[in-house]
């Protein structure tokens, strides 16, 4: 799909199984090109979750081999996987997963800390203020809307600089108007410093936020649609949904 030498996550040939009757994927070849947006779509089971999973290093495939900033996943120790997540990759999920007893700023901090590093203050007010949160520093999680606590787990996300931000349904417990903020920054994110970033969604409208979209059906790569539009998407997936009826 790209020079993989361009690419910040290359999977190839990477197949998982679970059990001995479902292949949840199957032999992809895939590459994330560096410092774009990429959305992952299509219908139930298609393999979106656990592509995902594999290219995060959160799930080993049976075979194939997973590449991120030039080091081969499949090829590290549990120990040395856990490093490399920790240093070179953030996460943002549908529910937040922000600590209720902490800060926002404390919230920030904590894969700094979790990597036995200082936390950098001026490093942390500058995520929570790339965020448009500069001024919510001091407030727990529950003093905060849904977005606004979304915007800190993409400020904690940032904190550790990730060659790759993996977001896996991030609008996906937010209305209408706040997904819109949000998915508006991560095209900013994206845009404005370079950031990779790869999004599990099944929203068409989440997904014309993206350069391209990665549409999956049984677990294989079946189309990529570049400088996608809500229509173009939901086309796309009515026709994958329907061949696979």
């Amino acid at each position: 799909m790209t020079d993989q030498t361009s690419d910040a996550v290359r999977l190839l040939s990477v197949t998982r199984r679970y059990g001995n009757d479902v292949t949840a994927l199957d032999d992809v070849t895939l590459g994330f090109p560096a410092g774009t947006f990429t959305a992952v779509m299509g219908p139930s089971g298609s393999g979106k979750s656990t592509m995902l999973q594999c290219a995060a290093g959160l799930d080993r495939p049976d075979s194939g081999r997973v590449i991120i900033a030039g080091q081969e996943l499949t090829k590290l120790s549990e120990r040395r996987l856990t490093l490399l997540r920790r240093e070179h990759l953030g996460f943002v999920f549908q529910s937040f997963n922000l600590l209720p007893a902490l800060t926002a700023e404390q919230n920030v901090e904590l894969p700094l800390r979790l990597a036995g590093r200082r936390p950098d203050r001026a490093l942390v007010r500058s995520c929570l203020a790339e965020v448009g949160l500069a001024d919510r520093a001091t407030h727990r999680p529950g003093q905060l809307s849904g977005g606004q606590q979304q915007r800190v787990a993409i400020a904690r996300a940032l904190s550790t600089n990730p060659a790759v931000l993996f977001a896996d349904e991030p609008t996906g417990a937010l209305d209408t108007r706040t997904s819109r903020e949000v998915l508006t920054l991560l095209r900013e994110l994206v845009d404005r410093r370079g950031q990779t970033v790869v999004m599990v969604t099944h929203d068409p409208v989440a997904a014309s936020y993206a350069h391209q979209v990665v549409f999956l059906s049984d677990g294989r790569v079946a189309e990529t649609r570049s400088d996608p539009t809500v229509d173009t998407v939901i086309a796309d997936l009515t026709r994958l949904e329907a061949a696979s009826c």
